[in-house]
């Protein structure tokens, strides 16, 4: 396919076929297809052939041989063109200054100005000759056509010109004007055009497949970040084997400095592991024991074994892909009206030049006038600028996107970020992190809050309870609370814990380093007749009205503190609301929490309490998002769970955390691969700016052939101008899109 006319003749004939919805891409130089029983893709091929075209089934796509990352292998369409470009501008810069300047011109420069112009007519706008025969074969025109006929007539007036009429004779002289010519036909030549507007055209076209194949690297990029072998465990043996022979349960090494090759699970191990490549997310992640890691992301740290959860077009970064070839391959409803206007432009620019030739004619009675305006109107009206607009933009969007970890699923989703007005935050792992940890230690007087984390958290330890894991855990790590300036450091390893006992409902007690250790409720505390101080009581309170759960700690018959745990917001969160309201939108708390966690979670990050919406239940999540809308509000829905998943279908915009469940990405318009919601803001904000930029092509697109069109068939415009223009309209649309690959 040569231009956007050329696309929507292949999605007509398919779309004929019987049980047949086909989408046609010129940029991306694909059909996406959905056809019912009866039909086979030798089928569809067969009809992709009878209008003019070759297609294939795409071959599934494999990552670049090792040699290919030093040498990247070039494209031989590429290749192609600029060999073509090449020969045809060092043939045709001469004739255009032999023809522009007449202090150059000498005796029968004409002649040389013939033999120089030839070959890039003939073998440069081969191109355009033949997918103008092929057409005509077919009864269609594409801007081929008007290309070709605009530059042939231009060739053979000028031979006519110069063997049968005055133009061949020793001494002529030809001058250049930006508007027509109106000078005697028999010694006019219009060699310059024939030459120029090939070679321009030419450079349009290279500019642009290079600039298209620059829009799809990041897809390109996406599928080549993977492996292409793995050390598989085998009998207590390391064997390598491609990547392709990875089977779901196969435990394979991962070495510091390798990449995991596909998605599983840490079964021995520990390391830090960068998935920058994947998520945007600079920080590397610490993984260990029963942890997730994802394909084609670098183990920057220790020896990991791992467990294959995923393989082949399963894993993430096969869906990822996916997600984004899908999207590059849709259409925004503006690109729909472009091609339909491409499809019947082509045969009314024929029209109009005729029109043009017949009124100049008519009216001046001056046949070179006539015939320079026709030709301008041919050259200029090309709608390759309309063809490019939407599918560059959106594919220089979405693939950056990608290296951002925000996937958008269509182009259909970029129209929905502009009107969303209400962003709806679920609450649990998308504003918090989503698992319990360790908040606060409250102590009485003259007793170490190191030496009561380090009792309570060897107990808690050896329970299987959340909250008895979140003190264990921040006893072991030290992790401070985020409110908190001071540190109480980590206690070291944990203890060893004699005659353990789990009470149930009311919590655990055991021996610790010679201590008999109580932790739990305050009632536990109390059958043991250990009485909790006032001001201890009175702590533990205050944190469990501010929706933390509070764990009494008690030893040698004494209460001795006061641990409390919470759902964390992630430290991101609040400047991540921040964001989205710079961007217009009002945020509002959804939970299935009780009131007073949900309102001190949204005092926190800055949701008002009048957008709070507590201790809903997952399949009442829709109805409030359906009341919402009812106010006439458009919503956004940004969520991680699988009770998010209608939720997010229902909302105006879907925004789903890719760091939660498949129901949920798969419900999404927009799934965000970091689990951070600072993302939801950027992933707005560049579907905004994708957006923008396709508006703008196509402003620029439209205005374009509305503006110039009466100016050639005016006579304002030379033929040679007229092609530089035209093919710098559709450099310039591609070059406004590649801009989206600077956002940040």
């Amino acid at each position: 396919m040569t231009c956007a006319s050329c696309a929507a003749r292949v999605e007509k004939k398919l779309n004929r076929m019987d049980g047949v919805t086909a989408m046609v891409n010129f940029a991306t130089e694909r059909a996406k297809v959905s056809y019912g029983d009866g039909i086979h893709v030798a089928d569809l091929i067969a009809t992709v052939e009878k209008t003019g075209y070759t297609a294939e089934e795409p071959a599934p796509p494999e990552p670049e041989p090792e040699t290919a990352a030093a040498a990247p292998r070039e494209d031989p369409e590429l290749a192609s063109l600029r060999e073509r470009l090449t020969v045809s501008a060092a043939l045709a810069i001469p004739v255009v200054l032999l023809s522009m300047i007449p202090t150059l011109q000498f005796d029968n420069w004409q002649w040389l100005s013939l033999t120089l112009a030839a070959p890039v007519v003939v073998w440069g706008g081969l191109p355009f000759h033949r997918a103008t025969f092929t057409n005509a074969r077919h009864g269609a025109a594409t801007m081929d056509t008007l290309v070709s006929v605009g530059t042939l007539a231009a060739f053979g007036w000028s031979v006519w010109a110069l063997f049968w009429g005055h133009a061949g004779m020793p001494g002529m002289r030809h001058g250049f004007d930006l508007t027509v010519s109106r000078a005697d036909a028999s010694s006019t030549i219009y060699l310059e055009v024939a030459a120029g507007v090939v070679t321009f055209i030419l450079l349009g076209r290279y500019l642009e497949a290079r600039a298209k194949r620059r829009s799809g690297a990041a897809l390109r990029a996406l599928m080549e970040l993977g492996a292409r072998d793995v050390s598989v465990l085998r009998d207590g043996r390391e064997i390598r084997l491609p990547v392709a022979d990875l089977r779901v349960g196969d435990q394979f090494v991962v070495r510091p400095g390798e990449k995991v090759p596909t998605d599983g699970t840490v079964v021995e191990g520990a390391s830090a592991v960068d998935a920058s490549m994947l998520t945007g997310e600079s920080v590397p992640v610490d993984v260990t024991v029963g942890d997730a890691v994802t394909g084609a992301t670098v183990n920057a740290g220790g020896r990991l074994v791992v467990a294959a959860t995923r393989v082949g077009a399963d894993t993430q970064l096969a869906r990822m892909a996916k997600l984004v070839e899908d999207a590059q391959n849709g259409k925004a409803e503006a690109q729909r009206l472009a091609d339909r206007i491409s499809a019947v432009f082509v045969p009314a620019v024929l029209l109009i030049a005729v029109a043009t030739f017949g009124v100049w004619l008519g009216m001046t009675d001056e046949l070179t006038a006539a015939f320079t305006a026709a030709v301008a109107v041919l050259i200029i009206a090309c709608p390759c600028a309309l063809g490019l607009a939407t599918p560059t933009a959106l594919m220089v969007g979405t693939g950056r996107g990608a290296q951002l970890g925000i996937l958008i699923k269509g182009p259909e989703v970029l129209e929905s970020t502009r009107r969303v007005d209400t962003v709806v935050l679920d609450k649990t792992g998308t504003i918090t992190t989503g698992r319990m940890t360790l908040q606060e230690v409250y102590v009485a007087a003259d007793t170490d809050e190191k030496q009561v984390l380090r009792l309570a958290g060897a107990l808690e330890h050896a329970s299987e309870h959340p909250i008895a894991q979140a003190v264990a855990a921040g006893a072991e790590m030290g992790v401070p609370p985020l409110e908190r300036s001071r540190e109480w450091g980590s206690t070291g390893p944990l203890l060893a814990v004699a005659g353990f006992e789990n009470v149930a409902g009311l919590g655990v007690r055991g021996t610790v380093d010679g201590h008999e250790v109580l932790v739990g409720r305050t009632r536990l505390l109390d059958e043991a007749g250990v009485a909790l101080p006032d001001e201890l009581a009175a702590l533990k309170t205050r944190a469990e009205a501010e929706g933390r759960t509070a764990v009494a700690v008690a030893w040698d018959g004494v209460a001795r503190g006061v641990v409390t745990v919470a759902d964390a917001v992630k430290e991101t969160s609040a400047e991540a609301v921040r964001e989205l309201r710079t961007l217009g939108l009002t945020p509002v708390l959804l939970t299935g929490d009780n009131r007073t966690v949900a309102e001190t979670v949204a005092r926190r990050v800055g949701i008002d309490e009048a957008f709070v919406f507590a201790e809903v239940l997952p399949q009442d999540k829709v109805e409030v998002i359906r009341r919402l809308q009812a106010e006439g509000r458009a919503v956004a829905m940004v969520g991680d769970g699988v009770n998010d998943a209608a939720a997010l279908a229902v909302a105006d915009l879907g925004l789903a955390m890719g760091t939660g469940t498949d129901a949920a990405i798969e419900a999404g318009d927009l799934t965000l691969v970091r689990g951070d919601l600072r993302v939801a803001a950027d992933a707005i904000r560049l579907s905004r700016k994708t957006l923008a930029t396709i508006k703008g092509n196509l402003v620029w697109a439209f205005g374009y052939n509305v503006a110039a069109l009466p100016l050639a068939a005016a006579g304002l415009l030379n033929p040679m101008i007229a092609g530089a223009a035209m093919a710098f309209s559709s450099v310039f649309v591609v070059t406004n899109s590649l801009r989206l690959r600077a956002f940040r």
